[in-house]
């Protein structure tokens, strides 16, 4: 299970616990119910902003984590690209 279904599996299974449709959601977060029934397959790429809508309404926090990787960050923007 890659990060983005993750992440759906967490959204559907609190919305199934609330007992709301994914249409019911899609209205009280104020984002598409296509963008959430992608959200919940793990087919989207949302913005942190719909994220956000939708966990707020779920009562769910959302946390994110940076982790630096060895050997980046070092190189100039030049070199990257």
């Amino acid at each position: 299970m890659n990060a983005k279904q993750h992440i759906g599996h967490i959204i559907q299974e609190r919305r199934t616990q609330m007992r709301i449709t994914q249409a019911q959601l899609a209205e009280m977060a104020q984002v598409g119910i296509n963008t959430l029934y992608k959200i919940e397959r793990g087919d989207a790429n949302p913005t942190l902003s719909s994220l956000e809508k939708v966990t707020d309404v779920l009562g769910l926090e959302m946390t994110l984590r940076v982790k630096e990787i060895p050997g980046i960050g070092n190189e100039t923007g030049k070199d990257l690209l």
